[in-house]
Formats: C-alpha cells, sequence, structure tokens
C-alpha cells in the first residue's frame, strides 16, 4: 500500500482519539505497569500459562481495505445476526483486531498508541478470538490471544469451542452461526490504579465501547456482519479463555460474512 493511503487508513480509523470524553491516548502514557503486566513482560495480560505456542502473525494493517468511507460507514452500521457460509480472511481479522486494539504509533519510552483510546494510556482492554466454522483461512479453529505488539494471534487452545461459547452467551444462535467471535475482557486494575473506582465503573466500560464501534465500522466497511453481545456467564467465559479473575469479560462480537 502507498504510504499516503496507509496514513489515511489510520487517519479514518483513528478518529476517536481526537473526540475523547475523558483523558487519552494524546496524554503522557507513562503509567508505571500494573503487577500483571510487569509478570507478563509485554504487557498484553496474558499469562505465560495462558499462552501455549508461537504466536502467527496476521498480514500487516491496511493489507485488505473497504470501499466504504467512514460517514458511509457510521451511516450503514448495523446490528447484523445473519451470517454467510464462507470464511473470513485473515487480513480481514488482523484489519478488525487492529481497528479495536492495533498500535497506530509506537514512542520510544512512552506506551505506544492504539486505534482507540484510553484513560491516561493505561489500556485494559484484550482481545481473543474464537475461531469456529466456516472460520477464518490460513487459520485452525481454536480460541486465540491477540499480540498487538507484533500484531499476531497466540494459540490459547486448539479444537472448536464455538458450541461452547454459544452456551455461555445463554445460548444465542448468532454466536455459534458467526465464522469466528471476538472477545473483549478488560483488566481492571491498570486503570484503577491510577483513577481508582471511577476507572473501573466509568473509564473502561468507556473504552470497550470505542473498541466495539470500530470493529462495528471496519466490519461494515469491509462488507462483514457482526452484532455486539453483552448477554453471558462471566465466570464460565474466563473459565473458557483460561484467563484469571483478574479480567472482567466485557463483550462478544461475532462475525461472519455478509449474508
Amino acid at each position: 500500500m502507498e504510504r499516503r493511503r496507509w496514513l489515511r487508513a489510520i487517519g479514518a480509523f483513528g478518529i476517536w482519539g481526537s473526540a475523547g470524553c475523558l483523558r487519552s491516548d494524546d496524554v503522557d502514557g507513562t503509567t508505571p505497569p500494573t503487577s500483571e503486566e510487569a509478570a507478563d513482560g509485554d504487557g498484553n495480560g496474558a499469562s505465560a500459562t495462558e499462552r501455549r505456542a508461537a504466536p502467527s502473525a496476521l498480514p500487516r494493517p491496511g493489507t485488505v481495505e473497504g470501499d466504504a468511507s467512514v460517514s458511509a460507514a457510521i451511516a450503514d452500521r448495523r446490528s447484523r445476526r445473519s451470517y454467510g457460509t464462507e470464511p473470513v480472511t485473515a487480513a480481514e481479522l488482523g484489519q478488525l483486531l487492529w481497528a479495536a486494539q492495533g498500535t497506530t504509533k509506537r514512542r520510544t519510552g512512552r506506551r505506544d498508541l492504539r486505534a482507540a483510546p484510553s484513560a491516561g494510556a493505561t489500556y485494559p482492554l484484550e482481545l481473543f478470538v474464537v475461531i469456529g466454522d466456516p472460520g477464518v483461512v490460513e487459520f485452525d479453529v481454536g480460541i486465540y490471544h491477540y499480540e498487538r505488539t507484533d500484531h499476531a494471534l497466540e494459540l490459547v487452545e486448539g479444537g472448536n469451542h464455538q458450541t461452547e461459547l454459544q452456551e455461555i452467551a445463554v445460548d444465542q444462535d448468532h454466536v455459534g452461526d458467526a465464522a469466528l467471535d471476538v472477545v473483549i475482557t478488560g483488566v481492571d486494575e491498570r486503570t484503577t490504579q491510577k483513577y481508582g473506582e471511577r476507572g473501573r465503573r466509568r473509564y473502561v466500560p468507556i473504552e470497550v465501547g470505542h473498541a466495539g464501534q470500530n470493529i462495528y465500522l471496519q466490519a461494515e466497511s469491509l462488507g462483514l456482519s457482526t452484532v455486539a453481545i453483552g448477554a453471558f456467564r462471566d465466570d464460565d467465559l474466563r473459565t473458557l479463555l483460561n484467563v484469571s479473575d483478574s479480567h472482567r469479560p466485557l463483550c462478544i462480537y461475532p462475525v461472519g460474512r455478509r449474508w
């Protein structure tokens, strides 16, 4: 992709950073890492026992682009619960994950900036992908963690777990019918250590809204379908993802080809 088109793509899906209603990721991001981030080493919130295999790189952001402008994607955005039978491509999945939490600017000595704003650049969100059937081209079925630093997927557990995820999400059919499900959790401690209880009650939920809208708009521009799911059993979802109680399950986004 030409540099100009790449910068245009970043600008289109980084619009939330300029309209933040709270102290966002354009401010000093030098907050010390939490105990969980320090233990992990790269701050991604997944412990060594949660990462089962070497990460598999996704196609770089901008490899695939949609035809819709930001304004058109906003106008056409809908919650879509029906999905086609064709798989999603690895490039499309990578673009969705980048739009939600991908790196948009690297900063020496400070935290990198991401595609969605974060209060004080504390970045509590973690993304997981449950790939089922029809799945994602070039990736096996399984549960993966999005490693945004390398723009890659780390295998948490192999096998098709979509039926189990559907049951956890109070048996909503579209969770199991989609090609994949993006699950977002929040590690509240990253934000509460700077902002206290206000961070847990206000800033983390605001942040998942920013990331979720980016998923919606990116999906719309790529001709994919998605819907935000908030009904699920938290403890069972943590068990499925193999994460600790420090992760608060926040939302599930089934994603599939436009029906």
